[in-house]
């Protein structure tokens, strides 16, 4: 899976011994999907640790085969490349909430911008080959409402279209390890997948802290500089920037977030943007829509859905950082000085 960074730090000590509380919790760490991914639970069943591990793992295997643009025989890269593939329950949920978050934010976020950021070299290639001259052509390929899936099978308008599920794929495979985690009867816990993170209950008793970076180009160290502090429960966070995953051509800047609209990386004011949804892939995929609509309407939208809240961070006329966060949220975030 695309690698997307690591937005946000973990506050919580892992040693559960350090504690003194009588819930006992453990946790886990790995790698998957390109990045890294930790895993902290309530265990007063004592179940082992490496055990659990395992069949998280290979859900997350079973996930990438199904999602990944990195995995050639994935059902995702198949489906690109028009070849006969039967979606599996994974691409059709992921599928589904992608149409419902286009249609929600107005085509912000839309996953068949794939063949433009291809041609921008933030594909798995990393090449770029766009062009002035090409842009008409890549824009008659993207549109959420040129592609369907219907009994079993994805129709394209135009046979160079392709499916791009990276700005929500993570929130969501974040999404079907808690739905596990809730079907074996883990009553608390903190799952983050490069940096997506979704957690119910609380910490023995408190609620979970989450750490938001400052948006400082090349911020490669997750806890080093951070912008402020939020405390969770029963939520979801993601956060989507353009300060870690951009180049720099000719003396400008160009970020990972296509425009589906324009077919250019998207410019404005915001930074980053955090949103807390029910479910990670919402929080995900909204967080991507943000930076392509900008602060103003971004706030607009929050304003229009209450049931989602922000945390955003954009810069001023001089260049200063400045930030905007949900009313709802006030009280639960510690900014840094």
């Amino acid at each position: 899976m695309h690698f997307k960074p690591l937005l946000v730090l973990i506050f919580f000590l892992l040693i559960a011994s350090s504690c003194k509380e009588k819930t006992e919790f453990s946790s886990f760490t790995g790698t998957a999907q390109g990045t890294t991914y930790s895993i902290v639970f309530e265990n007063s069943e004592k179940r082992n640790p490496f055990d659990l591990k395992e069949k998280v793992e290979k859900i997350l295997h079973d996930f990438d085969m199904s999602l990944s643009l990195y995995q050639d025989s994935s059902i995702l890269s198949k489906i690109n490349r028009n070849e006969d593939a039967i979606p599996d329950s994974f691409f059709i949920e992921v599928f589904s909430e992608s149409k419902f978050i286009s249609a929600l934010t107005g085509g912000a976020f839309d996953v068949t911008v794939g063949p433009l950021v291809k041609a921008w070299g933030f594909g798995p290639d990393e090449h770029k080959n766009f062009s002035e001259r090409k842009r008409d052509s890549l824009l008659n390929l993207v549109g959420m409402e040129k592609v369907d899936l219907k009994n079993g099978k994805v129709t394209k308008a135009d046979p160079g279209m392709k499916l791009d599920f990276n700005a929500i794929a993570q929130g969501y495979s974040v999404d079907v390890i808690c739905r596990y985690f809730n079907g074996i009867g883990i009553k608390s816990y903190l799952v983050e997948i490069g940096g997506e993170v979704r957690v119910k209950g609380d910490k023995a008793g408190s609620m979970w802290r989450i750490g938001i970076d400052k948006p400082v180009d090349n911020n490669m160290n997750p806890g080093e500089d951070m912008e402020a502090i939020i405390s969770i429960k029963d939520r979801s966070l993601a956060t989507s920037g353009n300060y870690r995953k951009f180049y720099v051509e000719d003396g400008i800047k160009y970020s990972h977030t296509i425009d589906p609209k324009t077919g250019y990386p998207a410019k404005n004011q915001l930074l980053s943007a955090t949103i807390l949804a029910d479910k990670c892939a919402f929080a995900d995929g909204i967080a991507t829509a943000c930076m392509v609509m900008g602060k103003d309407k971004t706030i607009e939208f929050l304003d229009l859905h209450p049931e989602y809240d922000g945390y955003l961070i954009y810069s001023d006329e001089r260049g200063n950082f400045k930030t905007w966060m949900s009313e709802k949220l006030k009280g639960y975030i510690s900014e840094s000085e």
